[in-house]
């Protein structure tokens, strides 16, 4: 329709005035992670949008990695990092960048700043310089080495490049306001001394930028147009804007600030997943229980399901906490009509058809997924002996209990009807075998009309069953607790990982390799581990179970 109106979030209202207005002639975004951890389900929605951005308005996107402090960075991290936004599928073809690739601009601009008297070297401890600071009602008191000249602050910065003060000894201010109402624009440091090796550029520097000095040298160096940011750095923005202006680039960036994405009871700090990583309570950074991207993909996630749920939480300067429910709810969209359904049997019994002839098998059509012909059809082997979950069976079943009962009929799904005739149990009083027969008319597809059953339950053919371990999730932090104890300490669910170690598949499962994602009968979706599986052992991951409470709200 000619007329049709097209939403856009407030940021694309922002960008289409600039670029009306003539202040920008393109647009040039990037995502600009510190590479002191994994990137989680929150990053996702920053790398979406300023990727989205700069591919609606035919514009340019950068990956950049804000490596400025390298006590806490990794080259494991900055490795994690460019996988998962490749496999998000932002590209940012040739512009890979470093914030350490622009250390000596850095320093020039530093150098800049003192030679225009807007910066000077401070000898103030780094408590002292909190208490000189004020309060959010209260104005600060100037540094005693404020109105050091020109001259000396050219010296002492570069003896501090040179090596020749401890950590802490020293540090660069940024000359500004110190009764100014923002606390930020209170003589911000913008240089320390830090004698510790870098991953990018080794001991050539002892002395780090600090990031709001940093980013909006890096943005404006790379002609980025508008730098968009979290929340947090709205009350920044004036320190960003000052040093753009105060250094004079030609075509300063803007910075614009939407909502982080929360999720309900999960972990994403990053002092807290290391600490689940270091005591071995999870397996790493990309254990299936935790929200990482890494941990999304080993789960089973797919990158379609994470743009949909990006794109349903929308963009906002409101803060908001978004129900990990619509997640799964994501998940289940993208995977079923893409998967086949195939039988899996996570706690086996066996099945014995006792007037079924021995040594004989059939091989029975069944469409791969019921609400997708293109994946077409496959052919299990129907034998004497079968496995079926231990639930589908019941000595003593409640009213409305419609699966196998002594007496009871049900469908053997793609295959015939079968009736209780008796049971087996161990010394135990468990249940070992059942013992049915089966009636040949009923055949799945042969259009038998003679008498309707109320149940039909899964089964894996035992002589041709692959075993595979099976792991259960459930959210690693206890729901009904919340996320955190009062100490501070994780709510943890003692439950949040349960292993089948011996799952029976029927065949269809042959040639499943790391990542192949399938649905299970009845038991929800579940992805081949990347990690743990090999080609004698395969291990699966519960993605998600078949069922939510989820409901999409109505528009």
């Amino acid at each position: 329709m000619e007329n049709e109106v097209i939403s856009k979030n407030f940021i694309e209202q922002m960008i289409d005035k600039d670029l009306e207005e003539g202040v920008y002639e393109t647009v040039h975004t990037r995502f600009p992670p510190e590479p002191n951890g994994y990137l989680h389900i929150g990053h996702a929605k920053s790398i979406l949008l300023n990727y989205g951005l700069a591919q609606k308005y035919n514009g340019k996107f950068n990956m950049r990695f804000d490596d400025t402090n390298p006590t806490k960075e990794k080259v494991e991290f900055v490795e994690s990092i460019k996988a998962d936004i490749q496999w998000l599928g932002a590209d940012w073809e040739d512009r890979l960048f470093f914030a350490s690739d622009y250390f000596e601009a850095m320093y020039e601009a530093a150098v800049k700043l003192i030679k225009k008297g807007k910066a000077f070297v401070c000898d103030l401890t780094a408590e002292e310089i909190r208490s000189y600071r004020g309060t959010l009602t209260e104005p600060g008191k100037e540094s005693p080495y404020r109105n050091r000249s020109v001259e000396e602050n050219l010296e002492l910065f570069e003896a501090m490049r040179a090596g020749k003060y401890a950590d802490g000894e020293k540090v660069l201010r940024a000359k500004i306001d110190m009764s100014s109402p923002n606390i930020n624009m209170r003589d911000p440091v913008i240089y320390r001394v830090a004698h510790i090796s870098h991953h990018n550029t080794g001991d050539k520097w002892c002395i780090y930028p600090m990031y709001d000095f940093a980013h909006p040298i890096e943005d404006a160096i790379e002609g980025i147009t508008h730098s968009i940011c979290t929340l947090e750095f709205e009350d920044h923005r004036p320190l960003y804007d000052w040093v753009v202006r105060e250094l004079e680039y030609p075509v300063p960036p803007r910075q614009i600030e939407f909502a982080k994405l929360y999720l309900t009871n999960v972990v994403t700090g990053k002092r807290y997943i290391k600490k689940l990583v270091e005591e071995s309570i999870v397996d790493g950074w990309d254990d299936p229980r935790l929200v990482s991207i890494a941990a999304l993909r080993r789960r089973g996630f797919t990158p379609e399901s994470i743009r949909m749920f990006v794109d349903l939480c929308g963009i906002s300067k409101s803060q908001s906490s978004v129900d990990y429910a619509m997640l799964e709810y994501c998940i289940r969209e993208d995977l079923k009509l893409k998967k086949p359904r195939l039988m899996a049997v996570l706690d086996p019994i066996k099945l014995i058809i006792d007037n079924y002839p021995e040594g004989q098998v059939e091989y029975l059509d069944a469409a791969n997924n019921l609400e997708n012909e293109e994946l077409g059809s496959r052919k299990i082997p129907f034998c004497r002996e079968l496995y079926i979950e231990r639930e589908d069976f019941m000595e003593e079943p409640p009213k409305k209990y419609f699966r196998l009962f002594p007496g009871n009929e049900v469908r053997l799904m793609h295959a015939y009807f079968v009736k209780c005739e008796s049971f087996v149990k161990d010394e135990d009083g468990r249940i070992t075998e059942i013992h049915c027969t089966y009636d040949p008319e009923t055949k799945a597809g042969s259009g038998f009309t003679g008498r309707k059953v109320k149940g039909t339950i899964h089964w894996v053919p035992a002589p041709y069953a692959m075993t595979a371990e099976v792991r259960l999730y459930e959210n690693i932090i206890d729901e009904e607790k919340g996320v955190y104890n009062e100490d501070g300490s994780l709510n943890l669910n003692p439950n949040s990982l349960t292993v089948v170690e011996q799952a029976y598949l029927e065949p269809g499962f042959e040639g499943a390799k790391p990542y192949d994602s399938y649905q299970f009968v009845r038991n929800g979706f579940f992805c081949v581990d990347a990690k743990d599986s090999t080609e004698e052992r395969l291990v699966f991951n519960r993605i998600v179970s078949l069922k939510s409470s989820f409901k999409l709200p109505k528009v």
